[in-house]
């Protein structure tokens, strides 16, 4: 990758930022940088996403998995399943080195790759390779999840899987919010700027 891309990918985050009211410090865009640069490195091979614009990625990758944020008090405690590329966790915890994170990833290669990011980033946090159905329900506050295979046939099982009393952020479209509707899960639905499809569901278990 080029440093245009890279000039490219951090001028989309400064310039989008505030329509996802976040705001970035500079040590975030530096950690942000390496991540993106690391990731475009890696995914020839592992197919972490689809193939996209360095403005797509800062703008639906990493400032929508940032709108997780306003929804996460300080010090939370947050499992996210399936993280595959990292996201949305990596990028919360280069904006917010207080958060603490178990990171559930069946994929080993994927959970290799998941280290070298937090080390790139210079940030702790659990990493399990296993699917989240084989580990115990860990000690979290808080339950993520952006990507997963089958995840609609899944929302059930997440659901009984999260402790009692946590919160459930998911990602996802209309067909979610319906999947929800179809298990009585009472639910807020954030639409996500610059998109009419993707929204960031809160439930409360």
């Amino acid at each position: 990758m080029g440093m245009d891309e890279l000039h490219r990918f951090e001028q989309s985050l400064r310039s989008n930022q505030s329509v996802f009211d976040v705001e970035l410090s500079e040590e975030a865009f530096v950690g942000l940088s390496a991540y993106y640069s690391l990731l475009t490195r890696w995914n020839p091979r592992l197919h972490l996403v689809a193939p996209c614009s360095p403005e797509e990625f800062a703008t639906r990758h990493i400032l929508e998995s940032l709108m997780l944020l306003k929804h996460l008090p300080q010090d939370a405690k947050i499992a996210d399943i399936g993280s595959g590329a990292g996201l949305p966790i990596i990028p919360c915890l280069i904006a917010r080195p207080d958060l603490h994170a178990t990171l559930i990833e069946s994929s080993q290669k994927k959970s290799v790759f998941l280290r070298e990011a937090l080390n790139t980033i210079g940030r702790t946090a659990t990493i399990i390779a296993k699917p989240f159905e084989d580990v115990p329900t860990p000690d979290a506050s808080f339950i993520t999840c952006r990507a997963l295979d089958q995840f609609m046939e899944k929302v059930p099982q997440i659901v009984q899987w999260a402790l009692s009393g946590s919160s459930l952020l998911l990602f996802g479209g209309e067909t979610l919010g319906e999947r929800l509707d179809e298990e009585n899960l009472r639910n807020q639905k954030f639409p996500m700027p610059l998109s009419d499809r993707r929204f960031l569901f809160s439930i409360t278990t």
